[in-house]
């Protein structure tokens, strides 16, 4: 079958799932195929989307909390997460039958839990289209996993595991993610720091934790300047921390504050180390060629996918206060083997793994 329609099923709980989405339909587009992606968070409705969002930004902030959440409910398949969950799909359901009906895609790819659950619940209702689950974090947790799932896309052969945990017959296929194209094409680091005004013997360092700016990264960049440090500090959608960014790059020149920029490519390629907390960002970076300080700032699957980013290589973990991201800042500028990263810039390796992956389904694209 000609693959000429994909419908990909994000949700806006940060980006991390959007900028996945952006990546796969850019490699799929490529071949001519037409892609759409819809929100599951946004296909709630009535407000449901708003009250979704809160919940889970008051769950991150108590660690602890979302800790219990996330392993005694969505990795133990508990019944509280079942319950959320059920409820979630059954609001979601007409509105993606609504986009199903119009758009009539053969593949449905969902790049976000309930959009996998969805997506499996019209499939046993009778469409017929191929659908796929592609997953960044390291381990899946329940709400990933529906048997109806044609194909999981994975970035470890762990992650690969873990879908079988629940489903020990799946298909499951490890690759590398492709990112969104612009950060394979980033500019030269003089040109990138000439651009921003960032001397082109300094040490500078990209502070962001996703785009609700968890953290106290206000704190950590006024510490990293007062080091010696130059900071690209980016704030994400996060109103509060780029007031407080602000005020400090008018004390100390050497922190220069973002709010939520496109910018992402030009200040990773001008800063020596990315400071993040886990998550898509990671793999940006190591596409630029950038070592990485890891925030451990995200609870549940954020302290999975830290460890993975770990694994990797060219990356440290510290605590989330400013004391300690700078002195894990310095130490690892200060030690090459550590911290050196070499540039991925294929960008064609990683989109052909999914263009492959999905003819490997019988489409032909």
């Amino acid at each position: 079958m000609k693959l000429e329609r994909t419908l990909f099923v994000s949700g806006s709980l940060g980006k991390g799932h959007d900028v996945l989405a952006e990546a796969c339909a850019h490699a799929l587009e490529e071949h001519g195929v037409t892609c759409r992606t819809v929100d599951a968070m946004r296909l709630l409705g009535s407000g449901a989307d708003a009250i979704g969002d809160w919940v889970f930004r008051r769950l991150l902030s108590v660690n602890a909390i979302y800790d219990a959440f996330h392993f005694s409910q969505l990795r133990d398949d508990g019944r509280l997460a079942r319950v959320l969950d059920r409820l979630a799909v059954q609001r979601i359901l007409p509105h993606l039958k609504d986009v199903v009906d119009e758009f009539e895609p053969q593949l449905v790819v969902s790049v976000f839990a309930t959009g996998a659950g969805v997506s499996s619940r019209l499939k046993r209702e009778g469409y017929g289209f191929q659908s796929i689950v592609a997953m960044t974090d390291s381990f899946a947790h329940r709400m990933w996993v529906h048997e109806s799932t044609d194909l999981f896309l994975v970035t470890s052969e762990a992650a690969g595991e873990s879908v079988r945990r629940y489903w020990p017959e799946a298909k499951v296929e490890a690759i590398t993610a492709p990112v969104r194209r612009a950060f394979y094409s980033a500019p030269p680091k003089a040109e990138a720091r000439a651009a921003l005004g960032v001397p082109s013997d300094a040490r500078c360092a990209l502070l962001m934790s996703g785009a609700w700016g968890i953290g106290p990264l206000d704190l950590a960049a006024r510490s990293l300047a007062e080091s010696g440090i130059w900071v690209l500090a980016v704030a994400g959608s996060n109103p509060t921390l780029e007031r407080r960014l602000r005020e400090i790059s008018k004390d100390i020149p050497g922190v220069i504050p973002f709010g939520f920029t496109d910018q992402v490519p030009s200040l990773m390629s001008a800063c020596d180390v990315v400071v993040t907390s886990s998550g898509d960002t990671c793999r940006e970076a190591r596409t630029v060629g950038r070592g990485i300080v890891l925030l451990d700032v995200v609870p549940g699957h954020g302290r999975e996918n830290l460890m993975h980013e770990l694994e990797l290589g060219g990356a440290t973990a510290c605590m989330a206060t400013a004391e300690s991201i700078t002195r894990s800042v310095r130490s690892f500028m200060d030690d090459p083997s550590r911290s050196r990263v070499p540039p991925a810039r294929e960008a064609h390796l990683a989109a052909a793994q999914f263009v492959a992956a999905v003819q490997g389904l019988g489409l032909e694209v």
